[in-house]
């Protein structure tokens, strides 16, 4: 059986070296399985600590995904064995991803992440916290949460706060796929190279006359990205998101959630883009979306260790609850890609409910993340 991660150190022309570590689950699209966290964060730690690396690299096998998302077929195993119940092996998962999330978002060096093609969920999770992001020209960005009845995670109730201008609510209700050029409009990358420069990005990373000093470090790589992006930019695919960032901002700013969802799915325009996305959020959980709705607004003035600290809590009772092995259920089990959701509209879904998911089931001192930050 191979290994879920792949590590190697390569050596750099003036002895430093890079920590490369390669999500090895083509088949899946690199998911991020348990195992996959358990082997990336306890190397990673290593890694910060070890005078020799100098910079870290984070790529997925095959030229397909980054990362698809996390391993939403084992949490649905683990809701099954627990029907209506606290399921102990979704907390454990969540756990441990939002721990690795926190790490890299934190991480010291200068941390690379490579986001060819397919970067959803979980392996979103992981982009967004890197110093440095890279995107090319098949990259596929998205939070499609509402679609299986959980919500944006990973860091979520932070990074889609600092996008400008409601794109951070528009793109967690619809789980709209973004682009490149999306991706570095929204902060979710920096920097936009072809899948074909790889080897020479690789092989200029190697090049860098790397020091002692990790801020001197982050300002070598900033030099060697744009020197690199320069040569791309013409190849830079038109942004959906810009391009429709006034219809955006008109559809999202009604005074309740109500009336932004019937803004969104009623809007009449005649575009691929923008009409997928009101239908993901047509079909999508309503209670999903009155989770997002309330995450993003409770999420405004937390700090990041506190965001995934909230979202632990939803995301243990998201399994505990059943819409989200319902929504697993219809999109990737059965496939019949008709979920029974729990309330059949936005006004219907209960409120107590909603209060229930934010109610933390945790003492402050007792929570498995009340580490993380301090």
């Amino acid at each position: 059986m191979s290994d879920v991660v792949l590590f190697e150190q390569l050596d750099c022309q003036n002895g430093k070296q890079i920590g490369v570590a390669t999500l090895n689950a083509e088949r899946s699209l690199n998911a991020l399985s348990g195992d996959m966290v358990d082997a990336l964060y306890p190397q990673l730690l290593a890694w910060k600590s070890d005078e020799n690396i100098a910079a870290v690299l984070l790529q997925g096998a095959g030229e397909k995904a980054f990362c698809a998302g996390g391993d939403i077929v084992k949490l649905y195993n683990e809701m099954k064995s627990n029907p209506g119940g606290y399921a102990p092996g979704v907390e454990a998962y969540f756990t441990k991803e939002y721990q690795l999330d926190y790490l890299i978002h934190t991480f010291n060096k200068p941390i690379i992440v490579w986001g060819n093609g397919i970067v959803m969920g979980g392996g979103l999770g992981m982009m967004v916290g890197a110093s440095h992001r890279v995107v090319t020209e098949s990259s596929r960005i998205a939070m499609p949460e509402i679609s299986i009845g959980l919500y944006p995670d990973v860091g979520g109730t932070f990074f889609l706060n600092k996008m400008p201008e409601n794109c951070g609510l528009f793109l967690g209700l619809t789980g709209a796929s973004i682009n490149a050029s999306d991706a570095k409009y929204t902060g979710l990358a920096d920097y936009f190279l072809l899948a074909e420069q790889k080897q020479g990005f690789i092989e200029a990373l190697q090049a860098v006359n790397w020091g002692s000093t990790n801020a001197l470090n982050h300002e070598k790589l900033n030099d060697v990205m744009i020197n690199l992006e320069l040569s791309s930019n013409p190849h830079l695919p038109k942004s959906y998101v810009r391009t429709h960032q006034e219809l955006i901002n008109r559809v999202t700013t009604g005074e309740d959630l109500n009336a932004i969802v019937d803004a969104i799915v009623n809007q009449e325009i005649e575009d691929k883009w923008f009409n997928k996305a009101q239908r993901s959020l047509a079909k999508g959980s309503a209670l999903s979306a009155q989770l997002v709705y309330r995450q993003l607004n409770e999420g405004k003035s937390l700090s990041l260790a506190d965001c995934f600290r909230l979202e632990l809590g939803l995301s243990v009772k998201c399994g505990q609850f059943g819409e989200f092995y319902e929504g697993v259920r219809a999109l990737l089990i059965d496939k019949d890609n008709n979920p029974a959701w729990r309330f059949n509209s936005i006004a219907n879904v209960d409120l107590d409910v909603v209060d229930w998911f934010f109610e933390s089931k945790w003492l402050e001192q007792s929570h498995p993340l009340s580490q993380l930050g301090k």
